[in-house]
């Protein structure tokens, strides 16, 4: 067990069959790993001296390949640090850093760190020993932010592969003065000390955890850019605001949310607006609620309640709304007869007892009968052969 734990925390970590292949501790599906769908197309003569690094966590970088090594997808290398150097895994070669660089608006002719070497024995011995570390210096660090009185929660550390300085990432909802707790952290662990402010989500996808829906956090699977999530894309989908439902478990509003608002926003362009009232011979209809992706737009007669609800589809709420301008009243709201779905129930279909069965009180048996049953001949061919 104290072998594997110093693996625990932390991405990439080193595979124990093969120590020179560095692997995800979340396997394949790591949100680090980009595709590199420019494989199959044969390299220009003039090749990129770029390289893409990723080290713990969310943490990318971008560095120069200056000594031209061969460097391939899951090299471990040394690269150029603040102070000292640093080891990470190469996550992209070839012609695509490029676009990547256009995706992050970073400028080609920027000044990028070094990549110094490929990794050594002796590097990454003391990698791991700084891997190990992590953990350990997270829980001392909290202690003492505990008895200095800051509010603030120390999330991750994360040290350099040289062990020369440690990244403290932590979250505060309030600005905090921790030019005291740099000092005893220095002290104590006499390295050089990086604080690091992450928020809610951030946290949330290095600790991970299991959502509602059942699956994975998608902060700590694929989500490495956050987006702001309002809950103007809870209203486009027609979801009621509560907010016991649509906070995450790092109490801000689910990521998610964002996922189908371009596909409501689509099919709501052809919606009429919902704040024109229909007039009819019996009175005004009122919008009441939309159904987006079906088409259908419910009515009621009461402003502020639901009364004599009638659904409607929208090409017959255009026709009403177009007579209403011509100053003409429709008799009846809807003249299509929209059939209601089944709802779902249990259903003993892979020969399942029923969710009720422990809810039923079971009849006694009368034990009289079980002892003349015994008593009676059993009907057997022997005894009974013109059965036969």
């Amino acid at each position: 067990m104290e072998e594997n734990a110093k693996y625990d925390r932390g991405c990439p970590v080193l595979d124990k069959e093969n120590t020179n292949i560095p692997v995800c501790r979340k396997g394949s599906s790591c949100k680090l790993d980009v595709t590199n769908w420019l494989s199959d197309i044969p390299e220009t003569t003039v090749k990129s001296d770029i390289v893409e690094v990723r080290f713990k966590n969310t943490r990318k970088g971008f560095y120069r390949n200056v000594n031209e090594l061969n460097l391939q997808k899951g090299d471990l290398v040394a690269v150029e640090a603040s102070p000292g150097h640093d080891i990470g895994v190469v996550s992209l070669v070839g012609n695509l850093v490029y676009y990547q660089l256009k995706k992050y608006n970073i400028p080609e002719d920027k000044e990028f760190l070094k990549i110094y070497r490929k990794a050594k024995l002796s590097d990454i011995e003391k990698w791991e020993e700084a891997i190990s570390l992590d953990n350990p210096t997270m829980l001392v660090a909290r202690k003492i932010a505990s008895e200095l009185n800051l509010n603030m929660k120390i999330g991750d550390v994360e040290y350099q592969g040289d062990k020369t300085k440690a990244i403290f990432y932590y979250i505060a909802e309030e600005r905090v003065d921790f030019r005291e707790l740099i000092k005893k952290l220095a002290e104590t662990f006499r390295i050089r000390i990086e604080m690091k402010q992450i928020g809610a989500r951030q946290e949330a996808g290095r600790i991970g955890g299991i959502g509602p829906c059942g699956r994975e956090l998608c902060c700590s699977t694929n989500i490495s850019n956050f987006v702001s999530v309002t809950t103007n894309s809870a209203r486009i989908q027609d979801i009621s605001l509560n907010p016991q439902k649509l906070a995450g478990q790092c109490g801000k509003l689910k990521c998610c949310l964002n996922y189908e608002v371009d596909t409501y926003l689509d099919a709501k362009s052809d919606f009429p607006k919902t704040n024109i009232n229909l007039e009819t011979e019996t009175g005004t209809a009122y919008h009441f609620k939309s159904d987006i992706l079906r088409g259908i737009m419910w009515y009621s007669f009461e402003k502020h309640e639901a009364v004599n609800v009638v659904a409607i589809s929208v090409e017959r709420v255009r026709e009403i709304i177009s007579e209403n301008k011509k100053g003409k009243r429709v008799e009846t709201l809807s003249n299509i007869v929209i059939k209601e779905e089944k709802q779902l129930d249990f259903e003993n279909v892979v020969g399942q007892d029923s969710l009720e069965r422990f809810d039923v009180k079971k009849k006694k048996r009368n034990k009289k009968k079980k002892r003349r049953n015994k008593n009676r001949p059993s009907n057997d061919r022997k005894n009974n052969p013109q059965s036969s």
